[in-house]
């Protein structure tokens, strides 16, 4: 894990406090924001934001090489995603993992495998990477092994999805080739568990509260599926795939998360509601990056220009929200004694040029680059 920088002052740039971009300095020291004479660095030009919180990113599988021996790729793949997600600003994320009876990425093996690999990696993470659970509701007979698997790994996050109606639908509409006998055996076995799922929900709800993880849905169809879900406590509704879906969240007080994807391209999945859509009419309340960092950044700027949101509106949506959301109160605003998690774009090209997690520097480029080293370089040759 890199070392904290050195006690800072970021003077010149225009900063996002107490929702309005203000033309003032920030402080760092120690890994928190802090006040008082420090040495300066001048960023006239840029924007300093808090560091994105991401809630939902598949990036893993993205950079798993398909031929690599399996013990090397999960700690590759970690730190690829580590570095992807501090070029885009994002300072605390959660790698969204499946546990669901399909088998091969989605099995809990993989899920167990990454769970520890990530643990392995965390004394040189740079980003605070965290897992999400993402787990099928037809995984009836594994509820032990999940709640000891959370419980090892300190899970603190859980997302419950339906994926038999879909693996159902595909093996009716595609008789050949066969499906091969293990893909036979657990759509039978997950059909088998139907009647057993609301008597497994309910346990593990009740378990994650004692266990303070926290839970939700994702994918949610309609308003009743989304209701269901929040009476046992799943209050995240994350990608709703219907207007229904995101009005009964929040009708209930459920945070809506969308796919910052679906913001960037202006749509959404077919036959699903565009996420624009759904903005503007105030039923999402943070965004993801999903399968693509890049994404949540740029969706912010969309949101800009449309007209949607100001930016202290839309960066609130990748960083303040989300931090409420999964109740982390030390990041998500530039506050003093809060976690120096920074963001810093250029206000011309809107491009990252440096990432700070936890008064850590984990990405810098640009002019940024040149005007910090040199800074630096100036205050090393002052010392000696």
């Amino acid at each position: 894990m890199p070392q904290f920088l050195h006690p800072l002052r970021f003077t010149g740039a225009r900063i996002l406090r107490d929702g309005e971009m203000q033309r003032r300095s920030i402080a760092i020291a120690e890994g928190r924001i802090t006040k008082g004479p420090l040495p300066e660095v001048d960023l006239t030009g840029y924007l300093i934001l808090p560091g994105i919180v991401d809630l939902h990113a598949d990036t893993v599988d993205r950079h798993l090489p398909p031929r690599m021996a399996s013990p090397l790729a999960p700690d590759l793949a970690l730190a690829a995603s580590d570095r992807d997600a501090a070029a885009h600003g994002v300072t605390t994320g959660w790698l969204a993992q499946d546990w669901s009876w399909e088998g091969g990425h989605r099995a809990p093996d993989r899920a167990e495998a990454l769970m520890a690999a990530l643990a392995a990696y965390r004394p040189r993470m740079l980003t605070d990477l965290r897992l999400q659970l993402r787990c099928e509701i037809h995984t009836v007979g594994t509820a032990e092994r999940l709640l000891e698997a959370i419980g090892r790994y300190r899970i603190d996050y859980v997302v419950f999805h339906n994926r038999l109606d879909a693996a159902a639908e595909r093996a009716q509409d595609r008789p050949w080739p066969p499906p091969c006998r293990a893909d036979r055996d657990g759509l039978a076995a997950a059909q088998a568990a139907m009647p057993d799922v609301p008597r497994y929900l309910c346990r593990l709800a009740e378990a994650f509260d004692a266990m303070g993880v926290l839970y939700g849905s994702h994918g949610d169809p309609d308003g009743e599926t989304r209701e269901r879900f929040s009476m046992i406590g799943a209050r995240i509704a994350e990608f709703p795939t219907t207007r229904r879906a995101a009005a009964a969240a929040k009708a209930m007080n459920d945070p809506v998360l969308l796919g910052a994807p679906d913001v960037m391209r202006d749509g959404s999945q077919p036959g699903q509601v565009p996420a624009t859509d759904l903005i503007a009419q105030g039923l999402c309340d943070a965004l993801v990056s999903d399968f693509y960092y890049p994404a949540l950044t740029h969706a912010v700027w969309r949101l800009v220009d449309l007209g949607l949101k100001t930016l202290p509106q839309a960066w609130g949506m990748v960083s303040q929200r989300p931090a409420e959301i999964l109740r982390l109160p030390d990041r998500g605003r530039l506050d003093i004694g809060k976690r120096a998690d920074l963001c810093v774009i250029n206000e011309r090209t809107r491009a990252v040029e440096m990432t700070i997690a936890g008064g850590r520097l984990t990405y810098l480029a640009g002019e940024a680059a040149h005007r910090f080293v040199h800074r630096i370089h100036a205050l090393d040759m002052a010392a000696e």
